[in-house]
Protein backbone atom coordinates (compact mmCIF):
# COMPACT_ATOMS: atom_id res chain seq x y z
CA UNK A 1 0.00 0.00 0.00
CA UNK A 2 1.51 3.35 -0.97
CA UNK A 3 1.99 6.36 1.29
CA UNK A 4 -0.79 8.37 -0.35
CA UNK A 5 -3.30 5.59 0.26
CA UNK A 6 -2.21 5.30 3.87
CA UNK A 7 -2.62 9.05 4.34
CA UNK A 8 -6.13 8.78 2.91
CA UNK A 9 -7.01 6.06 5.39
CA UNK A 10 -5.58 8.18 8.19
CA UNK A 11 -7.82 11.08 7.28
CA UNK A 12 -10.87 8.82 7.23
CA UNK A 13 -10.08 6.72 10.28
CA UNK A 14 -8.24 9.07 12.59
CA UNK A 15 -5.07 6.95 12.94
CA UNK A 16 -1.57 7.93 11.93
CA UNK A 17 0.34 6.19 9.17
CA UNK A 18 2.45 4.00 11.45
CA UNK A 19 -0.58 2.54 13.22
CA UNK A 20 -2.45 2.06 9.97
CA UNK A 21 0.51 0.21 8.52
CA UNK A 22 0.74 -1.93 11.66
CA UNK A 23 -2.86 -3.08 11.17
CA UNK A 24 -2.23 -3.82 7.50
CA UNK A 25 0.94 -5.74 8.33
CA UNK A 26 -1.03 -7.91 10.78
CA UNK A 27 -3.52 -8.92 8.10
CA UNK A 28 -6.36 -6.42 8.41
CA UNK A 29 -7.90 -5.32 5.14
CA UNK A 30 -8.47 -1.71 4.18
CA UNK A 31 -12.18 -2.42 4.60
CA UNK A 32 -11.66 -2.99 8.33
CA UNK A 33 -9.46 0.05 9.04
CA UNK A 34 -12.34 2.48 9.45
CA UNK A 35 -14.08 0.04 11.77
CA UNK A 36 -10.99 -0.22 13.94
CA UNK A 37 -10.61 3.55 14.02
CA UNK A 38 -14.27 4.02 14.93
CA UNK A 39 -14.11 1.37 17.64
CA UNK A 40 -11.14 2.98 19.36
CA UNK A 41 -12.30 6.52 18.74
CA UNK A 42 -15.90 5.98 19.87
CA UNK A 43 -17.17 6.87 16.41
CA UNK A 44 -20.88 7.33 15.89
CA UNK A 45 -21.16 4.52 13.37
CA UNK A 46 -19.63 1.88 15.63
CA UNK A 47 -21.71 3.12 18.54
CA UNK A 48 -24.81 2.33 16.54
CA UNK A 49 -23.58 -1.01 15.27
CA UNK A 50 -21.81 -2.47 18.28
CA UNK A 51 -22.96 -0.39 21.22
CA UNK A 52 -26.44 -1.85 21.46
CA UNK A 53 -25.36 -5.26 20.24
CA UNK A 54 -22.67 -5.50 22.87
CA UNK A 55 -25.16 -5.04 25.68
CA UNK A 56 -25.73 -8.47 27.20
CA UNK A 57 -28.62 -7.41 29.39
CA UNK A 58 -32.08 -6.56 28.13
CA UNK A 59 -33.42 -3.05 28.56
CA UNK A 60 -34.60 -2.74 32.16
CA UNK A 61 -38.33 -2.87 32.78
CA UNK A 62 -39.49 -0.05 35.03
CA UNK A 63 -40.91 -1.29 38.32
CA UNK A 64 -39.72 -4.87 37.87
CA UNK A 65 -37.36 -6.78 40.14
CA UNK A 66 -34.23 -6.27 38.06
CA UNK A 67 -31.97 -9.31 38.47
CA UNK A 68 -30.75 -9.76 34.92
CA UNK A 69 -27.75 -7.45 34.43
CA UNK A 70 -25.36 -8.59 37.20
CA UNK A 71 -25.59 -5.17 38.83
CA UNK A 72 -25.20 -4.74 42.56
CA UNK A 73 -28.50 -4.36 44.40
CA UNK A 74 -27.24 -1.20 46.09
CA UNK A 75 -24.96 1.74 45.40
CA UNK A 76 -21.44 2.67 46.52
CA UNK A 77 -20.32 2.31 50.11
CA UNK A 78 -21.54 5.43 51.97
CA UNK A 79 -18.00 6.50 52.82
CA UNK A 80 -17.07 6.25 49.12
CA UNK A 81 -20.19 8.15 48.08
CA UNK A 82 -19.14 10.93 50.44
CA UNK A 83 -15.79 11.15 48.68
CA UNK A 84 -17.56 11.36 45.32
CA UNK A 85 -19.83 14.14 46.56
CA UNK A 86 -16.83 16.13 47.74
CA UNK A 87 -15.55 16.02 44.17
CA UNK A 88 -18.94 17.17 42.90
CA UNK A 89 -18.41 20.29 44.96
CA UNK A 90 -15.00 20.71 43.32
CA UNK A 91 -16.34 19.98 39.86
CA UNK A 92 -14.97 23.24 38.52
CA UNK A 93 -11.50 21.62 38.49
CA UNK A 94 -10.35 19.06 35.95
CA UNK A 95 -8.42 17.24 38.67
CA UNK A 96 -8.59 18.96 42.08
CA UNK A 97 -5.79 17.09 43.87
CA UNK A 98 -4.00 14.40 41.85
CA UNK A 99 -6.96 11.99 42.04
CA UNK A 100 -5.55 9.56 39.45
CA UNK A 101 -2.36 9.05 41.43
CA UNK A 102 -4.32 8.50 44.64
CA UNK A 103 -6.40 5.80 42.95
CA UNK A 104 -3.36 4.04 41.50
CA UNK A 105 -1.58 4.11 44.86
CA UNK A 106 -4.60 2.73 46.71
CA UNK A 107 -5.09 -0.09 44.21
CA UNK A 108 -1.39 -0.94 44.13
CA UNK A 109 -1.28 -1.24 47.91
CA UNK A 110 -4.30 -3.56 48.01
CA UNK A 111 -3.12 -5.75 45.13
CA UNK A 112 0.59 -5.89 45.97
CA UNK A 113 1.75 -4.53 42.62
CA UNK A 114 3.48 -1.30 41.62
CA UNK A 115 1.38 1.76 40.79
CA UNK A 116 2.92 2.09 37.33
CA UNK A 117 1.11 -1.12 36.38
CA UNK A 118 -2.33 0.31 37.17
CA UNK A 119 -4.37 2.30 34.64
CA UNK A 120 -7.96 3.53 35.07
CA UNK A 121 -10.62 3.50 32.33
CA UNK A 122 -14.30 4.42 31.98
CA UNK A 123 -15.32 0.82 32.69
CA UNK A 124 -13.48 -2.25 31.39
CA UNK A 125 -15.09 -2.61 27.96
CA UNK A 126 -12.77 -0.12 26.27
CA UNK A 127 -9.52 -1.90 27.23
CA UNK A 128 -11.09 -5.25 26.32
CA UNK A 129 -11.88 -3.93 22.84
CA UNK A 130 -8.42 -2.40 22.57
CA UNK A 131 -6.76 -5.68 23.48
CA UNK A 132 -8.54 -7.38 20.58
CA UNK A 133 -7.44 -4.70 18.12
CA UNK A 134 -3.92 -4.32 19.48
CA UNK A 135 -2.96 -7.98 19.57
CA UNK A 136 -5.37 -10.07 17.47
CA UNK A 137 -5.86 -10.13 13.72
CA UNK A 138 -7.38 -12.22 10.91
CA UNK A 139 -4.12 -14.20 10.86
CA UNK A 140 -3.67 -14.66 14.62
CA UNK A 141 -6.91 -14.63 16.49
CA UNK A 142 -8.63 -14.83 19.86
CA UNK A 143 -9.44 -17.93 21.94
CA UNK A 144 -12.18 -17.86 24.57
CA UNK A 145 -14.35 -20.22 26.58
CA UNK A 146 -17.95 -20.93 25.61
CA UNK A 147 -20.08 -19.69 27.24
CA UNK A 148 -18.36 -16.56 28.46
CA UNK A 149 -18.67 -12.79 28.33
CA UNK A 150 -19.34 -12.19 24.66
CA UNK A 151 -18.02 -8.67 24.12
CA UNK A 152 -14.72 -9.90 22.72
CA UNK A 153 -16.59 -12.17 20.29
CA UNK A 154 -18.49 -9.18 18.96
CA UNK A 155 -15.36 -7.06 18.74
CA UNK A 156 -13.55 -9.80 16.88
CA UNK A 157 -16.40 -10.16 14.40
CA UNK A 158 -16.62 -6.40 13.92
CA UNK A 159 -12.94 -5.91 13.13
CA UNK A 160 -12.44 -9.17 11.23
CA UNK A 161 -10.28 -11.06 13.73
CA UNK A 162 -10.56 -14.81 14.07
CA UNK A 163 -12.38 -16.01 17.22
CA UNK A 164 -12.18 -19.61 18.49
CA UNK A 165 -14.65 -20.74 21.18
CA UNK A 166 -13.88 -23.72 23.43
CA UNK A 167 -16.56 -25.34 25.63
CA UNK A 168 -16.03 -25.10 29.39
CA UNK A 169 -15.15 -28.20 31.39
CA UNK A 170 -17.68 -30.45 33.10
CA UNK A 171 -17.26 -28.37 36.25
CA UNK A 172 -17.76 -25.16 34.21
CA UNK A 173 -14.24 -23.70 34.36
CA UNK A 174 -12.08 -22.67 31.42
CA UNK A 175 -10.40 -25.67 29.79
CA UNK A 176 -7.02 -23.98 29.35
CA UNK A 177 -5.31 -26.96 27.70
CA UNK A 178 -8.14 -27.30 25.19
CA UNK A 179 -8.00 -23.56 24.55
CA UNK A 180 -4.32 -23.75 23.69
CA UNK A 181 -4.83 -26.85 21.55
CA UNK A 182 -7.70 -25.21 19.67
CA UNK A 183 -5.41 -22.47 18.34
CA UNK A 184 -1.74 -22.88 19.35
CA UNK A 185 -0.80 -19.76 17.39
CA UNK A 186 -3.43 -17.35 18.69
CA UNK A 187 -2.43 -13.82 19.61
CA UNK A 188 -4.84 -13.43 22.53
CA UNK A 189 -6.27 -15.90 25.05
CA UNK A 190 -9.21 -14.60 27.09
CA UNK A 191 -10.21 -15.96 30.50
CA UNK A 192 -13.14 -14.54 32.47
CA UNK A 193 -12.87 -15.63 36.11
CA UNK A 194 -15.30 -15.72 37.80
CA UNK A 195 -16.88 -16.45 34.47
CA UNK A 196 -19.87 -14.61 33.11
CA UNK A 197 -22.44 -16.24 32.94
CA UNK A 198 -21.58 -19.25 35.13
CA UNK A 199 -19.93 -17.41 38.03
CA UNK A 200 -17.35 -20.20 38.23
CA UNK A 201 -13.66 -19.69 38.90
CA UNK A 202 -10.79 -20.95 36.81
CA UNK A 203 -8.04 -21.92 39.30
CA UNK A 204 -5.08 -19.59 39.38
CA UNK A 205 -2.85 -22.59 38.70
CA UNK A 206 -4.66 -23.13 35.37
CA UNK A 207 -4.30 -19.46 34.47
CA UNK A 208 -0.59 -19.67 35.31
CA UNK A 209 -0.27 -22.78 33.11
CA UNK A 210 -1.76 -20.99 30.13
CA UNK A 211 0.49 -17.98 30.72
CA UNK A 212 3.53 -20.26 30.75
CA UNK A 213 2.57 -22.41 27.76
CA UNK A 214 0.93 -20.04 25.26
CA UNK A 215 3.06 -18.52 22.48
CA UNK A 216 5.61 -16.20 24.04
CA UNK A 217 4.39 -13.23 22.03
CA UNK A 218 0.69 -13.87 22.74
CA UNK A 219 -1.23 -11.94 25.39
CA UNK A 220 -3.27 -13.54 28.15
CA UNK A 221 -6.24 -11.37 29.16
CA UNK A 222 -7.83 -12.26 32.50
CA UNK A 223 -11.16 -10.55 33.08
CA UNK A 224 -11.76 -10.32 36.83
CA UNK A 225 -14.87 -8.14 36.82
CA UNK A 226 -16.43 -10.35 39.51
CA UNK A 227 -13.35 -11.23 41.53
CA UNK A 228 -14.34 -9.18 44.57
CA UNK A 229 -17.28 -11.53 45.17
CA UNK A 230 -14.73 -14.30 45.83
CA UNK A 231 -11.93 -14.75 48.34
CA UNK A 232 -9.97 -17.10 46.08
CA UNK A 233 -6.51 -16.13 44.71
CA UNK A 234 -6.55 -13.73 41.76
CA UNK A 235 -4.28 -12.96 38.82
CA UNK A 236 -3.19 -9.44 39.81
CA UNK A 237 0.36 -10.46 40.68
CA UNK A 238 0.74 -12.22 37.32
CA UNK A 239 0.06 -8.90 35.62
CA UNK A 240 2.28 -7.23 38.16
CA UNK A 241 5.32 -9.34 37.29
CA UNK A 242 4.90 -10.35 33.63
CA UNK A 243 4.78 -8.38 30.39
CA UNK A 244 2.34 -10.72 28.61
CA UNK A 245 -0.62 -10.74 31.03
CA UNK A 246 -3.38 -8.14 31.17
CA UNK A 247 -5.91 -8.17 34.02
CA UNK A 248 -9.21 -6.30 33.75
CA UNK A 249 -11.14 -5.06 36.77
CA UNK A 250 -14.30 -3.00 37.24
CA UNK A 251 -16.08 -1.07 39.98
CA UNK A 252 -19.45 -1.92 38.41
CA UNK A 253 -20.12 -5.06 40.44
CA UNK A 254 -19.46 -5.41 44.18
CA UNK A 255 -18.67 -1.70 44.55
CA UNK A 256 -22.08 -0.68 43.18
CA UNK A 257 -20.71 1.84 40.68
CA UNK A 258 -22.04 0.53 37.34
CA UNK A 259 -23.47 3.91 36.37
CA UNK A 260 -20.31 5.76 37.40
CA UNK A 261 -18.16 3.96 34.78
CA UNK A 262 -14.81 3.13 36.31
CA UNK A 263 -12.55 0.20 35.47
CA UNK A 264 -8.90 -0.76 35.78
CA UNK A 265 -6.20 -2.61 33.92
CA UNK A 266 -3.14 -4.20 35.48
CA UNK A 267 -0.30 -4.65 33.00
CA UNK A 268 3.23 -3.63 32.16
CA UNK A 269 3.65 -0.01 31.01
CA UNK A 270 4.96 -1.22 27.64
CA UNK A 271 1.85 -3.29 27.05
CA UNK A 272 -0.34 -0.32 27.96
CA UNK A 273 1.62 1.91 25.59
CA UNK A 274 0.73 -0.41 22.74
CA UNK A 275 -2.96 -0.32 23.65
CA UNK A 276 -3.02 3.48 23.94
CA UNK A 277 -1.08 4.31 20.81
CA UNK A 278 -4.20 4.71 18.69
CA UNK A 279 -5.48 7.71 20.66
CA UNK A 280 -2.55 8.86 22.78
CA UNK A 281 -4.21 7.95 26.04
CA UNK A 282 -7.08 10.41 25.67
CA UNK A 283 -9.72 8.02 26.99
CA UNK A 284 -7.93 7.33 30.26
CA UNK A 285 -7.34 11.06 30.78
CA UNK A 286 -11.06 11.88 30.63
CA UNK A 287 -12.42 10.02 33.64
CA UNK A 288 -14.98 11.72 35.89
CA UNK A 289 -13.22 12.69 39.09
CA UNK A 290 -16.29 11.72 41.11
CA UNK A 291 -15.87 8.09 40.01
CA UNK A 292 -12.11 8.16 40.61
CA UNK A 293 -12.55 9.48 44.15
CA UNK A 294 -15.30 6.96 44.87
CA UNK A 295 -13.13 4.10 43.61
CA UNK A 296 -10.10 5.22 45.61
CA UNK A 297 -12.02 4.99 48.87
CA UNK A 298 -13.90 1.80 47.88
CA UNK A 299 -10.87 -0.43 47.33
CA UNK A 300 -9.55 0.32 50.82
CA UNK A 301 -12.61 -0.98 52.69
CA UNK A 302 -11.89 -4.67 53.42
CA UNK A 303 -14.54 -4.97 56.13
CA UNK A 304 -17.25 -3.43 53.95
CA UNK A 305 -16.22 -5.63 51.02
CA UNK A 306 -16.46 -8.71 53.22
CA UNK A 307 -19.85 -7.64 54.56
CA UNK A 308 -21.30 -7.01 51.10
CA UNK A 309 -19.91 -10.31 49.85
CA UNK A 310 -21.61 -12.12 52.73
CA UNK A 311 -24.92 -10.38 51.97
CA UNK A 312 -24.73 -11.52 48.35
CA UNK A 313 -23.89 -15.11 49.28
CA UNK A 314 -26.84 -15.24 51.69
CA UNK A 315 -29.21 -13.96 48.99
CA UNK A 316 -27.75 -16.34 46.38
CA UNK A 317 -28.10 -19.30 48.74
CA UNK A 318 -31.70 -18.36 49.51
CA UNK A 319 -32.55 -18.60 45.83
CA UNK A 320 -30.49 -21.66 44.89
CA UNK A 321 -31.75 -23.64 47.90
CA UNK A 322 -35.32 -22.83 46.91
CA UNK A 323 -34.72 -24.01 43.35
CA UNK A 324 -33.11 -27.21 44.66
CA UNK A 325 -36.17 -27.91 46.79
CA UNK A 326 -38.26 -27.70 43.63
CA UNK A 327 -35.76 -30.03 41.88
CA UNK A 328 -34.79 -27.33 39.40
CA UNK A 329 -31.16 -27.70 38.40
CA UNK A 330 -28.71 -24.90 39.23
CA UNK A 331 -25.23 -25.15 37.75
CA UNK A 332 -22.90 -25.49 40.75
CA UNK A 333 -19.82 -23.53 41.72
CA UNK A 334 -20.75 -19.87 41.33
CA UNK A 335 -18.43 -17.46 43.12
CA UNK A 336 -20.18 -14.37 41.76
CA UNK A 337 -23.45 -12.48 41.96
CA UNK A 338 -25.10 -14.71 39.37
CA UNK A 339 -26.05 -18.33 38.82
CA UNK A 340 -27.33 -20.41 35.93
CA UNK A 341 -30.67 -22.23 36.07
CA UNK A 342 -31.30 -25.20 33.77
CA UNK A 343 -35.06 -25.25 33.32
CA UNK A 344 -35.03 -28.30 31.07
CA UNK A 345 -37.02 -26.32 28.50
CA UNK A 346 -36.48 -23.11 26.51
CA UNK A 347 -35.08 -20.45 28.79
CA UNK A 348 -36.69 -17.64 26.84
CA UNK A 349 -40.12 -18.98 27.78
CA UNK A 350 -39.26 -19.00 31.49
CA UNK A 351 -37.77 -15.53 31.17
CA UNK A 352 -41.04 -14.29 29.69
CA UNK A 353 -43.15 -16.08 32.31
CA UNK A 354 -41.17 -14.57 35.17
CA UNK A 355 -41.32 -11.12 33.60
CA UNK A 356 -45.11 -11.46 33.57
CA UNK A 357 -44.75 -11.76 37.35
CA UNK A 358 -42.67 -8.58 37.36
CA UNK A 359 -39.31 -10.33 37.82
CA UNK A 360 -36.71 -9.65 35.12
CA UNK A 361 -33.98 -12.30 34.95
CA UNK A 362 -31.15 -12.66 32.45
CA UNK A 363 -31.03 -14.49 29.18
CA UNK A 364 -29.54 -17.73 27.90
CA UNK A 365 -26.42 -18.35 25.78
CA UNK A 366 -26.60 -20.09 22.38
CA UNK A 367 -24.63 -23.10 23.62
CA UNK A 368 -27.17 -23.60 26.46
CA UNK A 369 -30.62 -22.56 25.19
CA UNK A 370 -32.42 -24.04 28.22
CA UNK A 371 -30.29 -22.26 30.82
CA UNK A 372 -30.98 -18.76 32.19
CA UNK A 373 -28.56 -16.46 33.96
CA UNK A 374 -30.03 -15.01 37.15
CA UNK A 375 -28.32 -12.11 38.89
CA UNK A 376 -28.29 -11.99 42.67
CA UNK A 377 -30.17 -9.07 44.12
CA UNK A 378 -31.08 -8.19 47.68
CA UNK A 379 -32.68 -10.72 50.01
CA UNK A 380 -36.07 -9.15 49.30
CA UNK A 381 -35.49 -9.33 45.56
CA UNK A 382 -34.51 -13.00 45.73
CA UNK A 383 -37.61 -13.71 47.82
CA UNK A 384 -39.65 -12.12 45.03
CA UNK A 385 -37.80 -14.32 42.52
CA UNK A 386 -38.63 -17.43 44.55
CA UNK A 387 -42.30 -16.44 44.77
CA UNK A 388 -42.44 -15.82 41.00
CA UNK A 389 -40.88 -19.23 40.30
CA UNK A 390 -43.51 -20.84 42.54
CA UNK A 391 -46.23 -19.25 40.44
CA UNK A 392 -44.94 -20.12 36.96
CA UNK A 393 -42.96 -23.33 37.39
CA UNK A 394 -44.38 -26.50 35.92
CA UNK A 395 -42.03 -29.45 35.77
Amino acid sequence: MDAQAIETDDAQGGMNAAFTQDLLDRGYSRRHLAKVAALLGAGAAVARVTGAAAQQAAKPVAGAVRIGANECWTGPFPVAAEAAFKLVQEGNRYEPDDEHAKLFAAVAQVEGITADRVVAWPGSSDPLNRAAVTFASPARGIVTADPTYEAIWRTGAWIGAKVTKVPVTKDYRHDVKAMLAADPNAALYYICSPNNPTGTLTPLADIQWLADNKPKDAILVVDEAYIHWSEEPNAAKLAGTRDDVLVLRTFSKLFGMAGMRLGLTFASPKLMEKMMRYDGGQVTAMLPMTAVACGTVSVAQPDLIKQRRAEMIAARTLATDHLAQKKIMVLPGSHANMFMVDWGKPAKDMQAALLAENVQIGRSWPIWPNVSRVSVGSLEEMKAFNAAVDKVWKA
